[in-house]
């Protein structure tokens, strides 16, 4: 089972969503405080089940409506996805992979592993 490590940051604090394996699947923006920071884990926990998916990478992609996972193509060629709440804010956003199937399956593991994780706070 995955779980949502929290920590400071530079300026604030953070959380990755590591799968069962350890390996981060999610990473946040930065929080201000640590009452933000829970919110933004509670909407990515509620977001992340119900976010239809939009995948940009193919031409004439249809978009869809909030929550949705983005799927796009970096400067560098890799295939990435963000997160993005009802709202429209990004609330996370995926790795970097070389393959368009994998960066599919850190979606599914997010929807998989983000609506039961533990939370676990590192101080460092």
């Amino acid at each position: 089972m995955g779980k949502f490590v929290v920590k400071n940051g530079k300026s604030g604090l953070v959380f990755n969503l590591k799968a069962g394996n350890g390996e981060i699947i999610l990473k946040s923006q930065v929080y201000a405080s640590e009452a933000a920071c829970m919110g933004g884990i509670e909407s990515i926990k509620k977001n992340a089940v119900i976010a239809k998916l939009e995948d940009q990478t193919v031409e004439n992609f249809e978009t869809v409506t909030n929550p949705k996972f983005e799927v796009y193509t970096d400067n560098a060629g890799e295939f990435r996805f963000r997160l993005k709440a009802r709202n429209g804010e990004i609330i996370a956003v995926g790795q970097g992979y070389k393959a368009k199937p994998s960066c599919l399956k850190g979606i599914d593991s997010i929807r998989r592993n983000a609506p039961d994780a533990p939370i676990e706070k590192i101080e460092e």
